[in-house]
């Protein structure tokens, strides 16, 4: 899967496009198809070098994201009220910043995730001379808010 990694710690440019294995939902988990993710300050501070990554957690960044259940632990999932193709919210410890993401079902809730934000970016604004666009990890370009 492509994810955004932390190349080094630093300014924005250090956020680099990159292809990892795809997780896979554990006991209690969900394997989300991510549509969205959210950029906080923690999210921040971990690229600057100034938040270290939680024991266990992915060293790819982001703890928020919204998207697809595409897989999951089917207990858990039941007990929850949530079925494989639902459309959810979550918070992570870690690895939003990708195109799959591991969370736990009891940090799920349902959402409504725009179908066209399943299928296109929605900023393309420059933010740089370099030409990088507006943080969209779903098409995972280089990173920053607009």
């Amino acid at each position: 899967m492509k994810a955004i990694e932390i190349t080094s710690f630093g300014a924005p440019s250090v956020l680099q496009l990159c292809e990892r294995p795809s997780p896979v939902a554990g006991v209690g988990e969900v394997l989300i198809r991510v549509a969205a993710s959210g950029i906080n300050r923690p999210d921040v501070l971990q690229r600057t070098g100034n938040y270290p990554v939680p024991p266990g957690a992915s060293d790819i960044p982001g703890l928020e994201v919204a998207g697809v259940i595409l897989s999951g632990d089917e207990k858990a999932l039941d007990m929850a009220g949530f079925k494989v193709g639902d459309r959810v919210c979550a918070l992570v410890a870690g690895g939003g910043y990708a195109e799959l993401c591991v969370a736990p079902v009891g940090q799920c809730f349902q959402c409504r995730v725009d179908s066209a934000m399943l299928k296109q970016p929605r900023c393309q604004k420059p933010f740089s001379r370099s030409g990088a666009t507006c943080l969209n990890v779903l098409r995972l370009k280089k990173a920053r808010v607009c």
